[in-house]
């Protein structure tokens, strides 16, 4: 039993002031919690009669900046009064603006820079302390990208700190414990300062200088001596700035470097720089934005070795690393590649040719009829050997999305496997905890299984991105439709409630949700403004949130973001109501009475992407999508009436539910037909129909069975896009089409998950023909949107779903089918870990179940009852 404070296991520089605690019962056979209280240092809150365990209020003082404690937690259950938990430290981080003395400073470059070529720069501040000190802490963040170092040494392992994030709103500090480096006399703190998503390339149009046009730095050091006194310093007029060897520095266009460059020892506290030029102190830049984050930092998290090395010419080698990632490549030993004054290309790929070379033209978006400026599939990084024993080039002020990576410029005659003993793909994510696991008797769907996780993981690199190669965009749609599974396989409590801070943040005035968060202006201005507030994308302001309510019970989350829920639900109600489709005015010069609630104006992705759908884009803008805007539109008022009725909202709840009451029958009017058939005659249609509610409860079977006559009539094949690819195969199941889904989920022919993976894929595909049958990748080849369907794997090939928020109650139900003989799944919830495991062997069915304390399960058995279960192993068999 252990406290965990927010949605962090590190309690170092907590943001707020009164942190929610949660904790996990001491074991299954402890029965249900009474009560509990609270032992803050010495201080005992009262017990609290509850069996609340899960996110549970701060019953003391409210924080001040900086203040520590170590916090326990014991409870009351059928067993008695447990022992006090394990302490946790527990520390807050500077909480207030008039906390800050340091000041931004930026460097000041007379020079000409290029945007997306631009250098990293360095800076530089010692400071002297003269008696022993019993604790440090630096806080530190940037407008841009940093690398910071204290006496020669990282401060810590994050990477491209402080992430992507509305700057001008929120701000990332990272607080780090320095205490064991600080020594007596001079301490250098040394930084490398790139562009990042600040001002360099991001997004499709590769815009830039998208929240400010100057990188700048604040770091503050707080030093608390063995005699009490206390000393605050950090940036300000003493600082010093200079070029360094990172000649180039973007996060799609790559990192450039000349180690001839590094000076030696530059980061020794004595180290003599006469060149170094003063800072410029930003008095332009406050304080308001800076925030802690709820989410885990960047960091390295595995390095990969290649699987496979060719040599196609001379001093140039192709390396195989086995799968897609997102992060970089390191390479070492560099004098082993060449003499001092070689440079050696990187070129980074997800695909390579018949030749065995790499192709990246899929990633350039020369296509696209408002980008007017060229634009490059980027990821080259470039290093030139200074010649230094043990010399290495490890480019982290930038990532990439690869698999394979041309190295050119080798000037000694290698072996391709001697070239690849020096190089190591590193993978880079936000460090997310596993919460969840898969495996089943197919080897192909646990494939499919490691694909979509190795998907997400790839494009969660501060925020949850398209892809981690042309775009890194963190688009609505993407994540509203993949979060409910990834709250399975990874915790992403606090990396989605940041991201959602910068959606709110981002929200037009109008009510209008954007596209993506962070929004960088360029998305929002000329043609590209037009593409924003479109149902499916927009909805996740709603859909999002209540998701974290449903999988951590993060109430307080629903109340902080209903105020935008409100304004996108006007948006897109009064959007509704005042506008009609050209092909319905057509129809009726006067609007029909349900029209008022049909949602047919304005932009929308629709579908996206459905199988061999071509996109002619005036056609595409011009398309009535009303049949997906209306969906959408119930089910975010059916959604924001649940949210109103558990944050105590009675009227909001009656307003939501009468709108998507109306706009339910509007779209029954206008779709379905007398005799029960709905229109239009498509597999994602139907999958709304079912999986929204959109269908009165009579015509179930009806619309069940149109979808299934789909699904064979296409071969057995999807016909789905990005929006309802996720729910099409629960969708046949839970209406009596159990075998189809099956069929449909192993079916090799393209378009198809099986055949992405026989293609090569190890990631999800943007497109279903993400390499066609010629062997030509087409867009991105890492999008984890279209691997969403594994939470069919969890849900009912293993049989594990959430019943009731934060895992109180679930539903262990396999579906055995498509001749799985055995599977099983594990995921850890705010309350402990629940598995589902059965095996299928000449028709007996054994199934052996874990449910966690304070939790309980409906156990169905095939063909059986559900029976109530609850905390402990279950063990059942009968015969199917």
């Amino acid at each position: 039993m252990r406290i965990r404070v927010e949605h962090r296991d590190d309690a170092l520089g907590i943001g707020e002031r009164r942190p929610r605690l949660s904790w996990q019962l001491p074991a299954p056979d402890a029965g249900r919690q009474h009560a509990y209280r609270l032992r803050l240092d010495d201080e005992l809150s009262p017990w609290v009669e509850s069996d609340g365990t899960v996110l549970q209020p701060w019953p003391f003082d409210p924080l001040h900046s900086g203040e520590q404690h170590e916090i326990a937690v014991q409870v009351r259950t059928d067993m008695g009064d447990s022992e006090f938990s394990e302490p946790v430290a527990l520390e807050a981080g500077l909480l207030n603006v008039a906390d800050w003395q340091a000041s931004w400073v930026s460097p000041t470059p007379r020079e000409p820079e290029t945007p997306g070529f631009r250098p990293a720069y360095r800076l530089r501040g010692v400071t002297t302390v003269d008696r022993p000190v019993a604790r440090a802490r630096l806080y530190v963040t940037a407008h841009g990208i940093h690398e910071t170092f204290l006496n020669g040494e990282p401060v810590s392992d994050e990477v491209l700190a402080p992430g992507y994030t509305e700057y001008a709103a929120r701000l990332h500090v990272s607080t780090i414990d320095v205490t064991t480096r600080i020594r007596l006399g001079d301490n250098a703190v040394d930084v490398l300062l790139a562009d990042g998503w600040f001002r360099g390339s991001v997004g499709m149009p590769r815009s830039t200088d998208q929240f400010g046009n100057r990188t700048a730095y604040l770091a503050q050091l707080h030093l608390t001596f063995e005699d009490a006194s206390t000393v605050v310093t950090g940036t300000g007029a003493s600082w010093r700035w200079a070029p360094s060897h990172v000649v180039a520095a973007d996060l799609i266009e790559g990192q450039q470097q000349d180690n001839r460059l590094r000076q030696s020892g530059w980061t020794a506290t004595d180290l003599d720089a006469p060149s170094w030029e003063p800072v410029t102190v930003r008095e332009d830049i406050g304080y308001a934005a800076l925030t802690a984050s709820p989410a885990p930092p960047v960091r390295r998290i595995t390095e990969l070795a290649a699987v496979a090395a060719t040599r196609p010419r001379p001093g140039t080698y192709v390396l195989d690393f086995g799968q897609n990632i997102g992060g970089w490549t390191r390479l070492d030993d560099l004098t082993a590649l060449g003499p001092a004054g070689t440079t050696l290309t990187l070129t980074h790929a997800e695909a390579v040719d018949a030749a065995g070379d790499v192709m990246t033209e899929h990633l350039r978006p020369d296509d696209i009829p408002f980008i007017q400026h060229e634009v490059r599939a980027g990821m080259v990084d470039r290093v030139t050997i200074a010649g230094e024993l043990g010399e290495s080039f490890e480019p982290t002020l930038t990532s990439h999305g690869f698999r394979y990576v041309r190295l050119e410029g080798v000037s000694h005659d290698l072996a391709p496997e001697e070239v690849a003993a020096r190089a190591r793909a590193v993978v880079v994510h936000t460090d997310l905890p596993e919460r969840g696991s898969f495996a089943c008797s197919n080897a192909d769907l646990n494939a499919l299984h490691a694909a979509a996780v190795r998907s997400f993981r790839g494009n969660a690199i501060s925020i949850p991105t398209d892809c981690p190669t042309r775009e890194r965009a963190g688009w609505t749609g993407d994540w509203q439709i993949y979060a409910p599974v990834a709250s399975f396989h990874h915790d992403i409590a606090g990396f989605s409630l940041s991201w959602l801070r910068d959606l709110a943040a981002a929200q037009w005035d109008n009510g209008i949700v954007g596209n993506m968060a962070p929004m960088p202006p360029a998305e929002r201005s000329g043609f590209l403004e037009k593409l924003n507030g479109s149902a499916g994308w927009g909805d996740a302001i709603v859909l999002v949130p209540w998701e974290l309510y449903a999988e951590y019970g993060d109430l307080r989350s629903l109340a902080e973001l209903w105020p935008n829920m409100q304004r996108w639900l006007a948006f897109a109600a009064a959007s509704a109501a005042t506008g009609r489709h050209p092909s319905r005015v057509a129809r009726s010069p006067a609007p029909l009475d349900h029209e008022t609630w049909l949602w047919d104006t304005g932009f929308h992705w629709g579908e996206w992407l459905v199988p061999g759908e071509e996109i002619d884009f005036p056609a595409f803008l011009a398309a009535d999508k009303a049949d997906v805007a209306t969906a959408y539109l119930v089910r975010s008022a059916e959604t924001m009436a649940a949210i109103a009725e558990v944050l105590g909202r009675p009227a909001d709840a009656r307003h939501c539910r009468d709108l998507a009451d109306k706009t339910r029958t509007a779209w029954q009017q206008e779709f379905v037909g007398a005799d029960g058939t709905i229109t239009p005659d498509t597999q994602a249609n139907l999958v709304r129909a079912l999986t929204f509610g959109l269908v009165p409860d009579h015509l179930r079977k009806t619309a069940a069975a149109q979808l299934d006559r789909l699904v064979r009539d296409n071969g057995t094949r999807l016909g789905t896009g990005f929006l309802a690819t996720r729910d099409l195969l629960p969708a046949l199941a839970d209406s009596g089409h159990l075998d189809t889904a099956y069929d449909l989920l192993l079916q090799r022919a393209a378009p198809g998950w099986l055949a992405m993976l026989d293609r090569g894929a190890t990631t999800m595909w943007e497109r279903w023909e993400g390499i066609d049958e010629d062997g030509m990748p087409h867009a991105s080849l890492n999008h984890y949107s279209k691997g969403a369907v594994i939470g069919f794997l969890h849900t009912h090939v293993a049989g594990l779903r959430r019943t009731e928020p934060a895992w109180r109650r679930s539903r262990i139900e396999p579906r055995p089918g498509g001749g799985v003989t055995w599977a099983q799944a594990h995921h850890d919830s705010p309350h402990g870990r629940h598995t589902v495991e059965w095996s299928l062997r000449d028709n007996d069915f054994e199934l052996t179940a874990d449910v966690p304390a304070g939790c309980r399960a409906d156990l169905v058995l095939p063909g059986r009852e559900a029976e109530d279960v609850g905390p402990g192993r279950h063990t059942r068999t009968c015969r199917v």
